[in-house]
């Protein structure tokens, strides 16, 4: 193979460099944005792509986000390789703030009773059991109530800015280029 490691990655290396860049989370966010900025698509596009990915990861379906957006982004007609990119908005530092959001505002909306600040003693084996009603009055429900205006609110307004960012990208692209800008196809 041509681009093979000589010493492969251990494990412990690999589950590492997944939940904490290599060099520096500035250079890592850095790529992030060019790999949205240089995406071959119309600018609504990849904005409402992110904009899926950034919703569905509001979303306390942990397995499903991928696929949600994908839908999503289908529906908006957007791209989807940038809807898994907004996906990555949800990682092992962002979820505590994510999940803890979207179910204190679920609580709120559903005008749910606050439990007494402690989990219950079969939260655990309830998550290891898999059993979804025993945890889905208490935490599921209000997290995916929660998660729709919390949700629809990250993502206009990461479509919003995704939207400035790549039409002046492409322009100074364009012009750099020496042609015309392209124009965004009408909906």
């Amino acid at each position: 193979m041509l681009f093979r490691r000589r010493q492969p990655e251990t494990l412990s290396q690999k589950l590492r460099h997944a939940l904490w860049p290599r060099r520096s989370w500035r250079r890592s966010l850095l790529y992030m944005k060019k790999r949205v900025l240089r995406l071959r698509a119309t600018p609504h596009a990849i904005a409402a792509g992110v904009a899926a990915g950034v919703f569905a990861t509001f979303t306390p379906l942990l397995g499903f986000h991928f696929v949600m957006a994908f839908v999503i982004a289908y529906v908006v007609r957007g791209s989807l390789p940038a809807a898994a990119l907004g996906c990555l908005i949800g990682n092992p530092l962002t979820y505590p703030l994510i999940w803890g959001a979207t179910y204190e505002a679920g609580r709120f909306l559903t005008a749910a009773e606050i439990p007494d600040g402690r989990a219950p003693e079969s939260l655990g084996a309830a998550l290891a059991h898999g059993d979804i009603a025993a945890i889905w009055g208490p935490y599921l429900k209000p997290m995916l109530i929660g998660s729709i205006p919390l949700g629809l609110f990250f993502a206009l307004v990461s479509y919003a800015l995704i939207l400035v960012g790549v039409r002046s990208f492409q322009a100074a692209r364009a012009h750099k280029a020496g042609g015309a800008p392209a124009a965004e196809p009408a909906p």
